[in-house]
C-alpha cells in the first residue's frame, strides 16, 4: 500500500471477534491464564497489551521496520534506546539536539559512564570515532536550527565502523521520511507531536530494523516498564490515521509563511529546509518527501522579543509542536534551556531565536498574527 493507505490500514486493523472497525481499548492490567504451565498470548499489560500492540505494529509498518515499541513519552523511548549501551561507551550526537535528549545524556546516562561527543560537521565524523564509540544519534532536520543531516551517508559511515545509527524522526514523521530505508538501525519518535497531532497525549515510539535489536528493546521495555497506556495507544492510532492530510496542510502553510517571513524587514534570518536558500535543501529533497511544518527565525535587534511573544493572538505560546494549532516557543528558555549557555550561544540559540510549529489554520491568519505582533514589538527610538 501507499503511505496514505498504510496510515489507515496498517498494523492490526479492527477487532476480529466483534468486527469493530477500531481497535478496542483493552483497559486491563492482567489476563486470565487458561492452564498452569502454558503461557497465554497476554499475561500482564506491562509485557503486552492488545491496544498497545496495535500501535506498535502500525508504527513498524509505516516506518518500514521489523518491530515497533510504544512508550509513555518520547524521552522514555529515547531512554530505552540509550539503555542498550554500557559504561565506557560513547555516542556521537548532532550539535543542536532537542534539549531533553541532551539533558538525559548529560545529566543521567553520563552518571553511568555513557559518554557523548558533539559533532558540528558530519563530513568529518571519522575524526570523532574511537574504540569506545558505539552509536551515532542524529535528528534531521535538527531541533531547533533545522540543519539537514545526510542520513544515508552517516548510516554508511556508521556501518563501516560497526556503529548503530539512531534517528529521531519526530519533525518529519514516517509520512515524509523513512530513515530505515536510508540505512539507519533505530528510529525514535515523540508521538506527542505530529503522530498524535492534537496536543492531547504524551507518547514515544521506537522502531528497529532487525529482530535481534527488537528482542533487546522489548526486554528493556518490559524490564523498565515505561509503557504507553491503552487509552493513549488508542488516541495515537486515531491520530496517525489523519497524518497524511495534516502533514500536507502543515507543510503547505509552512512553505508559504517561510517565504513571506524571509522578506520581512523585522526578521534577520529564516531557517526552513523548504527554502531553496537553505544549505540542506537539496539533501532534504533527496532523502525525504517533504519539508515539514516547523520554521525557526531570528528577530532583528530592533524587535522586543518578549513583546512580540506576548502580543500573539491566534498562535499559542507554549512547549511542544506538531499539533493542529500553531505553537510558538522560545528555545533558549524552553526546549533548549538544558544546553550549556556557551554551547547555545555558539550555535545561535539566543534570546532572539523563535521556533514556530505551523498549524493547519488558514495560512493568512497565521501570517497576519506574526506580522501584527512584529509591528507592535518594534522598539521606538530611545527605548
Amino acid at each position: 500500500m501507499n503511505i496514505e493507505s498504510l496510515l489507515i490500514h496498517g498494523g492490526i486493523e479492527g477487532d476480529k471477534r466483534t468486527g469493530a472497525v477500531n481497535i478496542p481499548i483493552y483497559q486491563t492490567s492482567t489476563y486470565k491464564q487458561s492452564e498452569f504451565g502454558k503461557h497465554a498470548d497476554y499475561e500482564y499489560s506491562r509485557t503486552g497489551n492488545p491496544t498497545r500492540e496495535a500501535v506498535e505494529k502500525l508504527i513498524s509498518d509505516i516506518e518500514g521496520g521489523t518491530r515497533g515499541f510504544a512508550f509513555a513519552s518520547g524521552l522514555a523511548a529515547i531512554t530505552a534506546v540509550l539503555t542498550l549501551f554500557k559504561s565506557g561507551d560513547k555516542i556521537l550526537i548532532t550539535n543542536n539536539l532537542y534539549g531533553g535528549t541532551f539533558r538525559v545524556l548529560d545529566k543521567v546516562f553520563k552518571n553511568f559512564g555513557i559518554n557523548y561527543d558533539i559533532i558540528d560537521n558530519f563530513d568529518s565524523i571519522e575524526n570523532h570515532i574511537d574504540k569506545n564509540t558505539k552509536a551515532i544519534f542524529i535528528e534531521s532536520p535538527t531541533n531547533p536550527l533545522l540543519d539537514v543531516v545526510d542520513i544515508k551517508k552517516v548510516s554508511e559511515k556508521a556501518k563501516k565502523h560497526g556503529l548503530l545509527t539512531i534517528v529521531d524522526n519526530t519533525f518529519m514523521t514516517p509520512y515524509f521520511q523513512n530513515p530505515i530505508s536510508l540505512g539507519s538501525d533505530i528510529v525514535v519518535h515523540s508521538g506527542t507531536k505530529y503522530l498524535g497531532g492534537h496536543s492531547d497525549l504524551v507518547a514515544g515510539l521506537v522502531v528497529v530494523n532487525d529482530d535481534e535489536l527488537g528482542e533487546r528493546i522489548h526486554f528493556i521495555q518490559n524490564a523498565t516498564g515505561g509503557i504507553l497506556q491503552p487509552f493513549d495507544s488508542f488516541l495515537l492510532i486515531r491520530g496517525i490515521k489523519t497524518l497524511s492530510v495534516r502533514m500536507d496542510r502543515h507543510e503547505e502553510n509552512a512553505v508559504y509563511i517561510a517565504n513571506k517571513l524571509s522578506s520581512n524587514k523585522s526578521i534577520n534570518k529564516v531557517y526552513y529546509p523548504g527554502l531553496e536558500s537553505h544549505p540542506g535543501h537539496l539533501i532534504q529533497k533527496s532523502q525525504a518527501r517533504g519539508f515539514g511544518g516547523v520554521i525557526t527565525f531570528r528577530l532583528n535587534e530592533d524587535v522586543d522579543y518578549i513583546k512580540f511573544i506576548n502580543n500573539l493572538d491566534l498562535i499559542t505560546f507554549g512547549e511542544s509542536l506538531g499539533g493542529v494549532e500553531s505553537l510558538l516557543c522560545h528555545p533558549a528558555t524552553m526546549t533548549h534551556a538544558a544546553l550549556p549557555v556557551d554551547l547555545r550561544n555558539r550555535l545561535g540559540i539566543t534570546e532572539r531565536l523563535i521556533r514556530l510549529s505551523v498549524g493547519i489554520e488558514n495560512k493568512e491568519d497565521i501570517l497576519k498574527d506574526v506580522e501584527n505582533a512584529l509591528i507592535i514589538a518594534i522598539k521606538k527610538v530611545g527605548e
